[in-house]
């Protein structure tokens, strides 16, 4: 049997990993130390283990590139999606977001208009497009804190309906203020999808050097909201792994399997530079009705199956 493992880092500094999977081909993006001043890297994968790259199209092998956009220094990573045949990045620059657009997986992302989608301080954008067509923005904005809201796009999908924007989750768990340092009310990495008639919103709590930097979920019956927190995370730290956070879904290659793609400590003494992790996740049946619970298998340093 082939397997993998985590404990080394399938990528190594690589942070709040986003993977979008096209024709039968993954492609990562993510925050990465070493590129975090000139853009976004991109690497490519059959089997969501073994990643080629950086090979993106844009400057330098940057799928993104701050020469096509707005910014000039922190680039962190946001959702990418594609819609009729056309490829979208929402990334943060100077704690600002800004949305960008391309042809290709690979880039070049760039925008026509080189600005911010606010004037405002963001960061960690997701996008989600309902069944019916009708796409959401999910992003975090800092407010005395981290606080994730959302909001309707326009049809452009690289502005959003201001009328719309709505507050969803804020720190309020116990868990989601952990005992270990550094302290800061932090609600990130918004990640959203749909299962079984419900939306579910899955986030980071924690500072992100933080020990406990751990994920969580809330669902809902509308994308916008009102939210109801699952009351414990879903994947947090053991004896081995420090400051699991900022994941996203995606199915294995025959789509048999549902993964966690997120990104963990570098060791159990250093928080930075962060790296790759993906461990299977499952739906289990809520004794209280309502919608399944998630189940995450990590985080694992063991060796596990390869994805089916």
């Amino acid at each position: 049997m082939k397997t993998y493992n985590n404990s080394n880092g399938i990528i190594s500094s690589c942070a709040d990993p986003c993977v979008l999977k096209h024709n039968g081909t993954y492609y990562l993006y993510c925050t990465s130390d070493l590129f975090s001043n000139n853009g976004i890297p991109v690497y490519k994968s059959t089997d969501l283990v073994n990643w080629k790259g950086p090979c993106g199209e844009g400057s330098n092998g940057l799928a993104l590139h701050k020469n096509d956009v707005w910014g000039e220094k922190w680039f962190w990573a946001g959702e990418v999606i594609e819609k009729n045949g056309r490829f979208y990045m929402y990334p943060t620059a100077e704690e600002h977001l800004i949305a960008a657009v391309s042809d290709s997986p690979l880039g070049p992302f760039t925008q026509e208009v080189k600005k911010p989608m606010h004037d405002f301080r963001e960061i960690d954008a997701g996008a989600f497009i309902d069944d019916g067509g009708k796409s959401y923005f999910y992003f975090v904005r800092f407010d005395k804190g981290n606080i994730i809201y959302a909001a309707e796009f326009n049809d452009d999908l690289i502005s959003i309906n201001e009328e719309t924007v709505t507050e969803c989750i804020r720190p309020e768990l116990p868990w989601e203020k952990g005992p270990y340092e550094p302290h800061w009310p932090v609600i990130e990495g918004p990640y959203t999808f749909k299962h079984n008639g419900f939306y579910y919103l899955v986030y980071t709590a924690n500072h992100f050097l933080s020990k406990e930097y751990s994920i969580g979920y809330a669902t809902s019956k509308s994308p916008l909201g009102p939210w109801d927190k699952y009351e414990k995370p879903i994947i947090k730290r053991n004896e081995k792994v420090n400051g699991p956070g900022n994941g996203m879904f995606i199915e294995s290659p025959d789509a048999s399997e549902l993964f966690l793609v997120y990104h963990v400590h570098c060791d159990l003494e250093n928080p930075t530079p962060r790296k790759l992790a993906i461990d299977r996740v499952k739906f289990e049946e809520n004794p209280d009705g309502g919608p399944e619970i998630i189940v995450v298998n990590g985080p694992t340093v063991e060796d596990q199956p390869m994805p089916n």
